[in-house]
Order: structure tokens, then C-alpha cells, then sequence
């Protein structure tokens, strides 16, 4: 009876952790944030603030990618081929066609690849890890065999994407005018809209799902249509926030949209997750990049510290949310 009531404070924490896994995600944004502010006082000022949402936002924006997919126990790991194609196609027709049907056109290969991603998982039933891999070193290699086409044409990016990535309106980004009604209508959809719980229905259990009456393959056909249109939008605003297209552009946020979406609590056996989690997790991400910049360690050191820190935030989050 000692034990048990001695217990209980331990078990209701856990339960909270559970019930709302969030909160511990912003114990530990606010930790970090600390932590920064303590090593150099005075950086955690408005600007500090406005360049942490700016890099923030594509970083969550791919991980949505993830998030989606994970719930249903897949994963993309063609999102930032995608997102690259899709920002260099639309950089490169701008000159040719003008910004808004380069724009449509930078667009279509991302859904292109997202549909050929849920063909092969929903009907050929290849692996989603395998499928994504493997669209994603075609979609590489087509980018390359792409750019031979248009090297004489050179590439501009819009103004206006310009203005959407970089610029700031009252001390904050212009990204967050694209961020938040996306970020809404991911976390209404996944809620509230019945194509939301049916990810969380087949990630749950796909044979009851399908026992059910549940079309499991045009769920994984829309869902990974819908990851490579957010990876394209994603391309395009990334784009204007570094201002110059490449091969690899976005190549780099591949793995941190991973680690945001598992940090942030999404399963990567499916069924379990969510977007506002995955927010966060980008959020952590970025802070702690900035915390190794400032220890001014060497790029390896910083690769092997950041691996570490995610696999220890990570188990450790699992832990609390699992033990209720």
C-alpha cells in the first residue's frame, strides 16, 4: 500500500505526459532556450526570435511529410528530392513562362512522385522506406539530366518568394502568413476530417482497417500525393529563403524532418502522432543547432553530439509517454 501510494505521483505524471505528450516538448524548447540565454546573455532578443521561426518553418513544413506518413508506419524519404525538384523546375521556368505558371510547373513533379510513391506502396505493396528511397535517386537523377536542358537559361527566383521566405512584417516572418493556415489546417485534418483518422485507423491496424470497408489504397494514393505537394510548396519557400536553387537544395532537412517528427511523438510504427508535436520537435531542432554553433565545435563533433542528443530526447520522451 506504501509502495503503490508512493507510486502514484510518478504514475499521474506520466499519465499527464501521456494524455497532452506535447508539454514535455515545450519543457525541453524552454530548457534549451534557457540554456542559450545563459551562454550568451542578451541573444534571445526579437531578432534571435524572428530568424529561429524562419529557419523553423521549412524544416516543419518537410517534417509534415513525415508526420502524415508515419501515421500510417511509412515514411518519405523522397520529400526533400521532391522539394528540391520542385523549387529549381519553378527557378528555371520563371524566364521562360513567368512566375505563376513556373510556379504550376515547379509544382507538378512533386505530385508526380507523391503518386508514384502511393502506387507502389497501396499496389505494388513495396515498402514505403524502399518506394520513397527509390523515387527519390530517380528523382535525383532526372534533375540532373533536367538541368543540362535549361543551363543556358539561367534560373531567378521570384520576388515575391523572396519577400515570403526572407522578408518580416512587424518583427516577424512573412513565412508565417503561409506557416500557420498550414500548420491549422494539418492539425484540423488529422482531428477532425475523416481522412485524418482513417491515417490513424490503418497505421492502427491495416487488416482490421480494410476488414472494415476502409479503401487502404487510395488513403496511401491521396496521402503521399498530399506529402509531395506540401514537399513542393516547401521547395518553393525554401528557395526564396535561401535565394539561390541548387541540385541539393533542400537535401540537408531530410534527416532533421525525420528527427523533428519523431521527437515531436509521431510513431514510426504508425498509428500514434501529430502535427503540433512535430512543430515543436522543428523548433527544438533549430534552438540546437544554434546552441552547437555557439560551442564553436567541428562539423563531425556537431554531427555526432546532434545524433546523440536526438536519440536521448527521443527515448526519453517514448519512455515518459509510453508508461500510462
Amino acid at each position: 500500500m506504501t509502495t503503490a501510494t508512493q507510486t502514484s505521483p510518478a504514475k499521474r505524471i506520466a499519465r499527464f505526459m501521456g494524455d497532452y505528450p506535447i508539454v514535455p516538448l515545450v519543457i525541453l524548447l524552454a530548457l534549451l532556450i534557457g540554456v542559450l540565454e545563459f551562454m550568451r546573455p542578451g541573444i534571445v532578443n526579437e531578432r534571435w526570435l524572428g530568424n529561429t521561426i524562419k529557419f523553423a518553418i521549412p524544416l516543419a513544413m518537410l517534417a509534415a511529410c513525415q508526420t502524415l506518413t508515419m501515421l500510417t508506419g511509412g515514411i518519405d524519404l523522397s520529400a526533400a528530392v521532391a522539394a528540391t525538384i520542385s523549387a529549381f523546375v519553378m527557378a528555371t521556368q520563371v524566364p521562360i513562362v513567368g512566375v505563376p505558371v513556373a510556379i504550376c510547373i515547379g509544382l507538378m513533379p512533386a505530385i508526380a512522385i507523391g503518386l508514384v510513391n502511393g502506387f507502389g506502396v497501396a499496389v505494388c505493396r513495396v515498402h514505403p522506406l524502399i518506394m520513397t528511397l527509390g523515387t527519390g535517386l530517380i528523382g535525383t537523377g532526372c534533375l540532373q539530366v533536367y538541368q543540362r536542358f535549361v543551363i543556358a537559361t539561367g534560373s531567378v527566383v521570384p520576388e515575391s518568394l523572396s519577400w515570403l521566405g526572407t522578408g518580416r512584417t512587424w518583427g516577424l516572418p512573412n513565412s508565417l502568413l503561409l506557416f500557420v493556415p498550414f500548420a491549422v489546417l494539418i492539425i484540423w485534418a488529422q482531428r477532425r476530417m475523416g481522412f485524418g483518422r482513417l491515417l490513424y485507423a490503418v497505421g492502427s491496424n491495416e487488416t482490421a482497417s480494410s476488414i472494415s470497408g476502409v479503401r487502404t489504397w487510395q488513403v496511401y494514393l491521396a496521402l503521399y500525393a498530399l506529402s509531395g505537394l506540401i514537399a513542393g510548396i516547401t521547395g518553393l519557400l525554401y528557395v526564396g529563403l535561401i535565394k539561390a536553387p541548387s541540385l541539393s537544395l533542400v537535401n540537408p532537412l531530410l534527416l532533421p524532418s525525420v528527427a523533428a517528427a519523431v521527437i515531436g511523438g509521431t510513431s514510426i510504427f504508425g498509428g500514434r502522432g501529430g502535427y503540433s508535436g512535430t512543430i515543436v520537435g522543428a523548433l527544438i531542432l533549430t534552438v540546437l543547432g544554434t546552441l552547437l554553433t555557439l560551442l564553436q565545435m567541428p562539423e563531425g563533433a556537431r554531427r555526432i553530439l546532434f545524433g546523440l542528443i536526438i536519440l536521448a530526447v527521443t527515448t526519453i520522451y517514448i519512455r515518459l509517454t509510453d508508461q500510462n
